[in-house]
C-alpha cells in the first residue's frame, strides 16, 4: 500500500468519525433543548395543579401517576414512591412544589451529565487523533 492510499484512508476515517461526531453534538443539543423545554411545560402543569387543586386531588393523581409507572415498569418507581409518599404525609401545596422540583432535578440530571461527559470524551480523542496522526504521517 502506497504512502497516498494510507494517507487517503486516514483521512476517509477522520472525516467519518468527525461527521459521527458531528452528529451526536447535534442530537445532543437537541435532546437539551427538548429535555429543559419538557420540564418547562412540566413546571408549568405541576405550577396550576398545586394551585388550583386540593390535597385530595394532588392524592389521587399521585396514586394514578404511581400505578402507571409501576405498570410501565420504570425502574425509579420505588425512589418516586417514597418521595411522593413523604409529601402526602405532609399534604401541603409547598410540600408537593418541593417533590416535583426535587424529582425533576434527580431525573433529569444524571443522564444528561453522562451523556456529556461522553460527547466531550469523545471529542478529546478526536483532538489527539488529529495531533497522534496527522494527515503527512
Amino acid at each position: 500500500m502506497s504512502e497516498e492510499q494510507r494517507n487517503d484512508e486516514w483521512d476517509s476515517l477522520w472525516q467519518e468519525y468527525s461527521k459521527s461526531l458531528e452528529n451526536w453534538k447535534t442530537l445532543f443539543e437537541q435532546i437539551q433543548t427538548a429535555s429543559n423545554d419538557m420540564q418547562s411545560k412540566f413546571d408549568a402543569v405541576w405550577k396550576k395543579a398545586t394551585v388550583e387543586s386540593s390535597a385530595e386531588t394532588m392524592k389521587l393523581f399521585g396514586e394514578n401517576w404511581q400505578k402507571a409507572m409501576n405498570e410501565a415498569g420504570i425502574k425509579s418507581f420505588k425512589d418516586f414512591s417514597e418521595n411522593w409518599q413523604k409529601s402526602l404525609n405532609d399534604a401541603n401545596i409547598a410540600t408537593f412544589k418541593q417533590f416535583a422540583e426535587n424529582w425533576q432535578r434527580i431525573l433529569s440530571s444524571s443522564g444528561l451529565e453522562q451523556m456529556q461527559a461522553y460527547g466531550e470524551m469523545m471529542k478529546q480523542f478526536a483532538e489527539t487523533w488529529k495531533t497522534m496522526w496527522p494527515k503527512s504521517h
